[in-house]
């Protein structure tokens, strides 16, 4: 009986600490040095209304805009409460068909070539937003056509919305779905 009284005791400073003092910090201080991104980098319009975030995928399905990597999260793409992949292997007969019909979509609307991983296969997470310059620059002849706009300037919405590699040596150049359909919604024809 005499060593519950102390472990209750610890337990209880421990919660306080670690369940409220500790989490409370991490937060203001997010919040004071990095506001945006700790309020999720969220993307309003000149109204002020939120369109969605920087950090998370975005459905487009709509041959005008530029389509993002498939999602696997289930009832709905990009869901951020089911987030996951598939774990489905590449020989996995549901997994190759599923990246089959979705090379079959992208070959009937013109693409031709080779078709980059990430237009076909989901994100480890499924709420990947960003696509490979290569995967932008395929689809720039529907966007084009849609859009009845040349594709010069599509190809330049691209290349101003490529983000470099972070700290110039990690990971590869990227494009950010969100934000390069809605500087296509800004060009005119």
């Amino acid at each position: 009986m005499k060593d519950l009284k102390p472990a209750i005791l610890l337990f209880i400073i421990f919660t306080i600490i670690c369940g409220g003092i500790y989490p409370a910090l991490v937060t203001g201080v997010a919040q004071a040095v990095f506001p945006k991104q700790a309020g999720g980098s969220i993307i309003t319009d000149t109204s002020g209304k939120q369109i969605g975030s920087k950090l998370i995928g975005q459905p487009f399905s709509d041959p005008k805009y530029f389509w993002p990597r498939p999602s696997a999260t289930s009832d709905f793409g990009n869901n951020a409460m089911a987030s996951g992949g598939s774990n489905s292997g590449p020989t996995n007969p549901d997994y190759l068909k599923t990246v089959g019909d979705r090379v079959k979509a992208l070959r009937d609307t013109g693409v031709t070539g080779s078709v980059p991983a990430d237009l076909v296969q989901a994100s480890a997470s499924g709420l990947d937003p960003h696509i490979t310059p290569e995967s932008a620059l395929l689809q720039v002849p529907r966007i084009a056509k849609a859009r009845g706009i040349t594709e010069d300037m599509v190809t330049n919405a691209v290349a101003q919305a490529t983000e470099d590699r972070q700290l110039s040596f990690l990971g590869s150049p990227r494009v950010n779905v969100l934000v390069l359909n809605l500087e296509l919604d800004k060009l005119k024809p």
